[in-house]
């Protein structure tokens, strides 16, 4: 966050130097609150960049273990350009390297998922998927595991074909 506020701010000064340089060459003809004008353009510019720019930078940074399953775009009124081009502004990945199962229980698949978020930490869960019977549950430590491999505890959540979560644990995504 704070190497965003610095760019916006390197971003704004030299937006204002081009507009003083192009005034010094053109003999002082431009009026001076020009430069104030490109200034805080340049920074809203910069603003507008970073937060389009955050999604690739962050999942062009993650190893090639951890795929991306779901994004979630966003749009907001106090960002308008937004309803034209949606902002990513979460999404989830899994460690496809963490995605395990019990001999017993070959239609369910354990894997660690990860949920980042633009301005927020990124949070770990443990998801079981059912890939036959589509379902998933996020695992907490009220869950259990049996011998034969049942779960005991799990909340279950009904997913329809074709989700991406469970797609990408049980490999059909």
């Amino acid at each position: 966050m704070l190497m965003e506020l610095i760019a916006a701010l390197v971003a704004g000064v030299a937006a204002a130097g081009v507009v003083m340089l192009v005034n010094r060459a053109i003999g002082g003809r431009l009026p001076r609150w020009l430069a104030l004008v490109a200034a805080g353009l340049g920074m809203i510019a910069t603003a507008i960049f970073n937060e389009y720019d955050w999604y690739s930078r962050t999942s062009g940074g993650l190893p090639d273990t951890l795929v991306v399953a779901q994004t979630v775009e966003g749009r907001a009124a106090y960002r308008p350009w937004t309803y034209l081009w949606p902002i990513i502004e979460r999404f989830a990945a899994v460690d496809t390297a963490s995605v395990r199962h019990h001999s017993g229980q070959q239609g369910l698949k354990l894997a660690d998922v990860f949920f980042f978020g633009r301005w927020s930490p990124v949070r770990q869960v443990s998801v079981l998927a059912d890939c036959a019977g589509l379902r998933r549950a996020i695992l907490d430590d009220g869950a259990t595991f049996e011998a034969n491999g049942e779960i005991r505890g799990a909340d279950w959540v009904e997913v329809v074909a074709g989700d991406p979560l469970v797609g990408t644990i049980c490999g059909t995504k």
